[in-house]
């Protein structure tokens, strides 16, 4: 069950800071009020998470999937540019996690 709410953690930290972008600077209410609330329930899920599993490992992931995730949307929903580097910053983050993964950081 651990995993499903790390997965959960991580789409709610991507909507989180999807909706920051489009609260225009806390100047949109919607968007304001669901980034607090993602923020909330992402910290609340990984917090079950850290239970079960390494907090290293956790936050990584976390952290590096959602960093991967916001710079897909960046690009594809944004419109940001893409470049060689973003690419492969983002291949680096995933080799990070997945060499994390196989460190063992379940218990």
């Amino acid at each position: 069950m651990h995993w499903v709410f790390l997965v959960l953690a991580i789409v709610l930290e991507v909507s989180g800071t999807t909706s920051m972008k489009l609260s225009d600077g806390f100047t949109k209410l919607f968007p304001t009020v669901l980034m607090v609330v993602c923020y909330v329930l992402s910290f609340g899920l990984l917090t079950l998470v850290l239970k079960r599993v390494d907090v290293s490992f956790a936050y990584a992931v976390w952290s590096g999937m959602g960093t991967a995730l916001i710079a897909s949307i960046g690009v594809f929903y944004f419109g940001e540019p893409w470049s060689a580097l973003k690419i492969a910053s983002i291949g680096l983050i995933i080799l990070g996690v997945v060499g994390l993964n196989l460190s063992g950081g379940v218990h």
